[in-house]
């Protein structure tokens, strides 16, 4: 993130949960599902539960909190000072950091990055994974949760979102190349979140939907050779 972002999320830190779950309310479902629906993508993919685990843009820890019960080993980084004052107080065990040379070169077997992208200047995206990239240890996998452009509800849901108003949102082609650009291989990618809370009956249908390009969001994975 620029540091205009990074300021950006200092100030709402304090209330970003209840912004979020605002901006989510059309879906019928809180903060957490989204989190515990990542946490049951990388369970389906075979991440083991001794796994060491990497919340890359952690935030406030939403999502780090599920990472925490239920894999051995996660560190969250966040350039928010802010927003991991609120991670730290929340999961008081877990190590938190804000500048990412304190994270060890191969010391990883997965990095999560949830939302992250769509934050950062394009120019400035694939040097990230890059960076990404040598946190991971040779084999070790990432997972890139995006905002999926082509879905009308996601854009409208970003477009009132007040901590995505400069959010530039990125075609799930980009993801891929961005992978394949910083040295990724075995870069796959499926369409996740298809129905809200009033259509859940048909949620075990959503992995055979995978390919189907009107997900709310995209799941990239890919590996450090």
């Amino acid at each position: 993130m620029n540091e205009s972002e990074i300021e950006k999320f200092d100030r709402v830190a304090h209330e970003y949960s209840q912004l979020h779950a605002q901006n989510i309310s059309a879906s019928g479902e809180p903060v957490e599902y989204f989190a515990q629906y990542k946490i049951d993508c990388l369970r389906r993919l075979g991440v083991p539960s001794g796994a060491r685990v990497l919340d890359y843009g952690c935030g406030i820890g939403n999502l780090t909190s599920l990472l925490v019960g239920n894999f051995a080993t996660v560190t969250g980084f966040d350039p928010s000072a802010g927003s991991l004052d609120l991670a730290r107080q929340r999961l008081p065990e877990t190590l938190f950091v804000d500048d990412p040379a304190l994270l060890h070169d191969a010391s990883f077997d997965v990095a999560v990055l949830s939302g992250v992208l769509h934050h950062v200047p394009v120019a400035e995206r694939q040097a990230l994974l890059v960076d990404v990239l040598r946190k991971l240890r040779p084999g070790g996998r990432v997972f890139v949760f995006e905002h999926n452009p082509y879905n009308p509800l996601t854009r409208r849901a970003v477009d009132t979102c007040p901590f995505d108003d400069d959010a530039i949102l990125l075609p799930p082609r980009e993801v891929r190349a961005l992978l394949r650009g910083a040295g990724f291989a075995s870069v796959a990618q499926d369409f996740i979140v298809f129905f809200p809370r009033a259509l859940k009956l048909l949620r075990p249908l959503e992995p055979a939907l995978s390919s189907f390009p009107l997900g709310a969001q995209t799941m990239t994975v890919a590996a450090r050779p």
